[in-house]
């Protein structure tokens, strides 16, 4: 789950970092009132899950009422990079010296987190990694003893940070360090990460990403999830319980455990088609989660055909026959249904679809016969 930054940020004071202070608007009023609040010069800064805002003109700075106004109505509602713009961030101007970038990422291969630092902040960290490997100094983090201030002060030699602001900094590193452990985030970046006129270390941006998988032990974080930006079908999906991918084609298909699911997949791009969705109707599958499977499914409008690959094990092949009529009986599914079923009570649910008569139903043996005959359907 992606944090908009004024949540990242709100996170970060909670645990004692330094950042800029700032109020949210979700309205123009609310964006004018804040800014006078905050006071002025101020920057009404769009808030959006997706970088490379200030290039969009999605971040500006406004030195009295009457460019808070004009900046905040060309902001909201704005676009960016397919995002659309509901909220805003009235945050004090802030003197900047120097900008660094800071962050602590899941590396996934080595199992730990890895701390990164750059004196060159502000700008695309991957250009930049890519210009010059040195840039990043980078530091994995022993899960066992977390990130030290000796350690981090080390990060930020290494990085050439100045100086006088290296204890700064490395304090800011550990508290990154501590906040990842303590929220299970997979990603926490400040870019930039500043030194103020004054040489304070300030947090000037945040971007979190939190481990979707950990929300049930952070009910204030799941509370933040932005509902409205996620896609209907997945949002369905994960309220029946189902393990739901939408794609980009227009063949649904359901299938019986991982492996098989992405085998299908597979298969069905093999004979010239294209998947609208993974789901894994999971093992020892029930009637009624057929029923709500089909209904993720046919709730996305692109579909055109359903491909049912079942190799029944735990799974039941007469359970998914009856949840298929039951669908049926209770909805005009609208587009034809490609069913494969073999293994567990394969001939008891063949029989039942057999007996149901349903329109449009197709029978087929095999699963390449399955995914070319929905093919050529949809």
């Amino acid at each position: 789950m992606d944090l908009l930054e004024y949540q990242g940020k709100q996170l970060f004071a909670k645990h004692g970092l330094a950042v800029p202070q700032g109020r949210h608007a979700a309205t123009l009023d609310d964006a004018i009132a804040a800014a006078a609040e905050i006071g002025y010069p101020c920057v009404v800064k769009a808030q959006v899950a997706i970088g490379k805002r200030g290039k969009a003109g999605g971040i500006k700075v406004a030195k009295d009422e009457a460019e808070a106004r004009t900046h905040s109505e060309a902001i909201l509602g704005m676009d960016i990079r397919g995002f659309t713009v509901h909220d805003l961030w009235i945050e004090e101007a802030s003197e900047i010296d120097a900008e660094y970038y800071a962050s602590i990422i899941l590396d996934r291969g080595e199992k730990k987190l890895l701390a990164m630092l750059s004196r060159m902040g502000g700008m695309d960290v991957e250009e930049m990694a890519e210009r010059d490997p040195n840039a990043l100094a980078r530091r994995h983090i022993e899960p066992a003893s977390g990130l030290d201030l000796e350690t981090a002060r080390e990060i930020a030699r290494e990085a050439q940070i100045d100086d006088d602001v290296v204890d700064g900094v490395a304090e800011m590193l550990v508290k990154l360090a501590e906040i990842a452990l303590a929220e299970d985030a997979t990603l926490i970046e400040i870019n930039p990460l500043i030194v103020t006129a004054d040489r304070e270390v300030v947090a000037l941006d945040a971007k979190v990403t939190i481990d979707g998988n950990s929300l049930f032990r952070h009910t204030d974080l799941a509370e933040l999830r932005d509902r409205s930006a996620e896609d209907e079908q997945e949002r369905m999906a994960k309220e029946k319980g189902l393990t739901y991918v939408k794609l980009d084609g227009n063949v649904g298909i359901l299938a019986n455990g991982a492996g098989l699911c992405m085998s299908t997949l597979d298969v069905v791009a093999q004979a010239g088609g294209r998947p609208a969705n993974f789901l894994d109707a999971g093992g020892g599958s029930k009637a009624e989660a057929i029923v709500d499977a089909l209904e993720v499914i046919t709730s996305d409008e692109k579909v055109s055909a359903i491909l049912f690959n079942i190799f029944g094990g735990i799974t039941r092949c007469d359970e998914i026959a009856k949840g298929i009529i039951e669908a049926s009986n209770q909805t005009d599914i609208g587009v034809p249904l490609v069913v494969r079923l073999d293994g567990t009570n394969s001939e008891e649910g063949l029989g039942l679809l057999a007996e149901a008569e349903l329109p449009n139903l197709h029978l087929e043996k095999t699963m390449l016969g399955g995914a070319e005959t929905v093919v050529e359907l949809a």
